[in-house]
C-alpha cells in the first residue's frame, strides 16, 4: 500500500506500487517490473537491473509473480550508471533473445564508447557521496543488443506509457510514464530519499530530493527536467532510490523543492556545481577540471611546505656533505642541476579553448517528441526547422559525432 511515511523496516524490499508495477528493492536502488494491469502474470517488462550480483534476486521475484519460463518482452533503462545496469549481462545471458532499451544518447556508455563523468565526492552531504570516487564509471559493452528507444515516445512492451528525455543526471536519462493514471517511473530524474547520506539511504525516510548529485554533470538540465516532470503532476512517482510516493503530497514537496532547486539541490561547491560536462552521440566531450575541498586544500599547502623546507634542507647538507671517496669535494656539473629547469624547457601545452559548451544550454523541456533533420556534424542551433521553445529535450545535448577528447577521466 502507498504511503508518505514509511521506511525501510515498514516496507518489503520487493513489493507492489500501484496495479500493473511492482518495485523491488536492491539495497539501495530500486528496480521495476511493469505489465498491463488487467494481465498480472502477462507479458511485462523490466526497468533497470539492479547492481552486480543481483541477477538470481531478479529472476527469482519475477517468476513469483509471472511464472517460470517467462522472460521479460524487453528490458528498459532509465539510465547506465552502474547500479542500475550491474546485473544487465547477467539478465541477458539468462534470457538470449530478450532486447535491451535506451536513449541513443546513453548508447556510448552501454556500448563500450565512452567513460561516464568521473563522480564528485566534493558534493558533500553525506558518506554515499564520500565514497562515490570508488564507484564505477567505466562504460559497459553490451553489445549490440542495446538498441534506441522508439524516436516517437512509446515504451516498448508497455502500451499506454510514453518516455520522457529527463538529462542532467545522465545525458541520456530518461523517465516512463503512463498517461491515463499519471504513474511515474523517475529514474533518477528526482528521488525520494536524500541519496547523498549514508543514514538517509539506510533508514529510507521518504523526501522528494533532486538527482544523486555525486553522479550528477549538468545542474541545469537536472532542474529542467524536474520541472517537465512536476508538470506531469504525477499521481505516483516511482523513482531510481527511496520509496514511491504519491498524492498532494507528492506534488506539493515536488513544487516546494523546484522553487528552491539551487539551494537544496545544486552543490554549493562541486566539480559540476556551476559547469556542466558535454556530450554528443559518441560520448563525453569534456569535462571541467575536479574541485578540492577545502580543507583538502590546507593539507597540500602545509604538505608542499613541509616538503620546500625539507628539500632545501636536504640541499643544503648535500651540498655540504658531497665529496669524493679521498675526502675532497666533488666538482658539480651544470647538467647535474638539468633536472630544476626541466619545465621552463618544455612547457605545457594549452589546451583546446573549450568544447562548444555554449550551443548545449539546456532549452524548455516539452512533454511531446517531435521530428528534425540533423546533419550527422550539425550543431544544435543548425537544425530545420529552427529550435523553438517547446522542442524535444534532446537538444539539450548534440546528436551530432565527433572523435571523444578522452575515454578515462580522473
Amino acid at each position: 500500500m502507498l504511503s508518505n511515511e514509511a521506511s525501510r523496516a515498514s516496507t518489503p524490499a520487493f513489493t507492489a506500487v500501484v496495479p500493473g508495477l511492482s518495485v523491488l528493492r536492491d539495497v539501495f536502488v530500486n528496480l521495476y517490473y511493469a505489465f498491463p494491469q488487467d494481465q498480472p502474470q502477462g507479458p511485462w517488462v523490466l526497468i533497470d537491473a539492479g547492481l552486480p550480483g543481483s541477477a538470481h534476486k531478479i529472476k527469482q521475484h519475477a517468476e513469483e509473480q509471472f511464472g517460470a519460463n517467462n522472460p521479460p518482452e524487453a528490458i528498459l533503462l532509465t539510465h547506465g550508471h552502474f547500479d542500475h545496469v550491474g546485473a544487465l549481462e547477467d539478465l541477458m545471458a539468462a534470457w538470449p533473445n530478450v532486447p535491451v532499451y535506451a536513449h541513443r544518447l546513453e548508447l556510448p556508455y552501454l556500448t563500450g564508447r565512452s567513460s561516464f563523468p568521473p563522480p564528485d565526492p566534493t558534493v558533500g552531504g553525506g558518506m554515499m557521496a564520500y565514497l562515490s570516487f570508488a564507484y564505477p564509471k567505466h562504460p559497459y559493452d553490451f553489445g549490440a543488443r542495446v538498441q534506441a528507444l522508439p524516436a516517437d515516445g512509446s515504451v516498448p512492451g508497455l502500451p499506454g506509457w510514453r518516455w520522457l528525455h529527463t538529462p542532467g543526471h545522465t545525458f541520456g536519462h530518461v523517465s516512463y510514464f503512463r498517461e491515463h493514471d499519471k504513474v511515474l517511473v523517475a529514474g533518477d530524474a528526482f528521488t525520494t530519499v536524500f541519496a547523498e547520506s549514508g543514514l538517509s539511504t539506510l533508514t529510507q525516510k521518504q523526501e522528494v530530493h533532486g538527482p544523486p548529485a555525486y553522479f550528477t554533470p549538468d545542474w541545469d538540465a537536472a532542474r529542467a527536467s524536474m520541472e517537465l516532470l512536476a508538470r506531469l503532476e504525477p499521481e505516483v512517482a516511482a523513482t531510481g532510490h527511496g520509496i514511491p510516493m504519491y498524492g498532494e503530497a507528492l506534488r506539493r514537496q515536488l513544487a516546494e523543492f523546484i522553487t528552491r532547486f539551487d539551494e537544496l539541490a545544486r552543490p554549493k561547491i562541486g566539480r559540476y556545481a556551476h559547469q556542466a560536462a558535454t556530450a554528443d552521440a559518441d560520448g563525453v566531450r569534456s569535462v571541467p577540471p575536479p574541485v578540492v575541498n577545502p580543507w583538502l586544500k590546507g593539507l597540500a599547502v602545509a604538505g608542499l611546505a613541509i616538503g620546500a623546507v625539507a628539500l632545501a634542507t636536504a640541499g643544503n647538507g648535500r651540498k655540504r656533505g658531497e665529496r669524493t671517496g679521498n675526502g675532497k669535494r666533488k666538482k658539480m656539473r651544470a647538467s647535474d642541476y638539468s633536472y630544476r629547469a626541466w619545465y621552463r624547457d618544455n612547457p605545457a601545452q594549452p589546451g583546446p579553448s573549450g568544447p562548444d559548451w555554449q550551443y548545449r544550454r539546456p532549452r524548455a523541456f516539452s512533454d511531446q517528441p517531435y521530428s528534425f533533420q540533423q546533419s550527422a556534424y550539425s550543431r544544435p542551433d543548425e537544425l530545420s526547422p529552427k529550435p523553438s521553445s517547446q522542442q524535444y529535450a534532446d537538444l539539450r545535448y548534440s546528436d551530432q559525432q565527433s572523435r571523444k577528447i578522452e575515454t578515462q577521466y580522473p
